[in-house]
């Protein structure tokens, strides 16, 4: 027997040549307790020894869950998750990814089985899998969450994907049309009900969701603005209205002179609307609306606009590449890139510029064009 010294605990030698070790210490009443571990060698038997020491001291669970993966994330995303301060296509999303990508490679491992090599394993199998940087991404970033969860509940001590790098996204300049493909654009979606939608979309870079939940209160065309109050998405409970994708969301956007004339005949012709559909009219105070008032289906205006967008030409154009090519000319137009920020929302300067840098080339090639032009060289 070797015993450890100043109440550490004690090793014992067993009669089939293992070993094993014994700690004692007070739970949270005071009352004494004594934990047994074992191994193979003193020195396994050692390491575990000041585990335990290590979860006392930290007010850890003295041993990790035993429950599946797959088990704990049936509680997580029933409780914890839409328990969070996360919208609800955030909490649809993070119950997908884990029904999807986590059960079927990670459910059947018990809690206190799953290693930092496990979570790298994941990502490597999703990359393999041919899934978007993006999604790969996110899937490493469910994971943490719900197991950040299960330490935070006393299932776990340490979280094994806390020390795994989170998988990068490669950054891609934006896709955004040039002037002559969006003038073949705006002629491909002339006439279409949805018209007015996607121009308002080009000219001032709202994002699909702000420019569905827009309401016809928060615009001033006497001021030539608009206020960005709102998004409209689909969740699992319906279509539903939230607050915008971040505090800087929330902004006031100036509109361009023909944005103002095309708001201004789109609410002649919502009033037309309206005197047609009569008393099945559902006045939502929404700018764009079905035939009958009700909220657009996202997903039916991102579908129509790709058909509408094939007509055009270019290949590759998205409803975000609205967005895209608004920043684009204001940048293009010597727009200052801390204004283009404000303009579109986003929530820090470094996200505008990083984005949008393939616009500096040629902001650089115009300045030094006018400086080769100031001087006689």
């Amino acid at each position: 027997m070797a015993k450890r010294a100043n109440g550490e605990g004690s090793i014992f030698k067993r009669a089939d040549g293992t070993w094993s070790g014994e700690l004692s210490y007070r739970d949270d009443d005071g009352r004494s307790r004594r934990r047994t571990v074992y191994g193979r060698t003193q020195i396994e038997v050692r390491a575990k020894l000041d585990d335990l020491r290590e979860r006392l001291a930290a007010g850890a669970p003295l041993k990790d869950a035993t429950m599946t993966l797959a088990a704990w994330l049936d509680d997580w995303t029933a409780k914890a998750l839409p328990a969070s301060d996360r919208k609800q296509a955030t909490v649809d999303l993070y119950a997908t990814i884990a029904r999807k990508h986590l059960v079927p490679l990670l459910g059947s491992r018990a809690l206190d089985r799953i290693r930092p090599s496990d979570v790298e394993a994941l990502i490597v199998a999703k990359r393999e899998a041919g899934l978007a940087p993006s999604t790969v991404r996110t899937v490493y970033t469910v994971l943490r969450a719900a197991l950040d969860v299960a330490v935070r509940d006393g299932l776990l001590r340490r979280n094994p994907a806390a020390v795994v790098k989170r998988p990068t996204v490669e950054r891609r300049d934006a896709a955004y049309l040039t002037a002559d493909e969006a003038q073949h654009l705006l002629e491909a979606i002339r006439g279409d009900r949805l018209d007015p939608l996607f121009r308002l979309m080009l000219a001032t870079g709202l994002r699909r969701g702000e420019a569905l939940a827009l309401h016809w209160a928060d615009v001033d065309l006497d001021a030539g603005v608009l206020r960005v109050r709102w998004t409209l998405t689909r969740t699992s409970r319906g279509l539903q209205l939230g607050e915008p994708k971040t505090d800087r969301s929330r902004r006031t956007v100036p509109l361009p002179r023909s944005a103002v004339e095309l708001l201004r005949v789109h609410r002649i012709r919502q009033a037309d609307d309206r005197a047609t559909a009569g008393a099945i009219w559902r006045d939502n105070g929404l700018v764009f609306t079905t035939e009958l008032g009700t909220p657009l289906e996202p997903r039916n205006v991102l579908r129509r606009f790709e058909l509408l967008a094939q007509r055009a030409g270019p290949k590759g154009v998205h409803l975000h590449t609205l967005r895209h090519s608004a920043a684009s000319f204001l940048l293009a137009a010597g727009t200052h890139t801390k204004v283009v920020q404000e303009h579109l929302g986003h929530s820090s300067y470094a996200i505008t510029a990083d984005i949008y840098s393939h616009v500096g080339p040629a902001q650089q090639r115009e300045a030094a064009d006018r400086l080769d032009a100031a001087l006689r060289w």
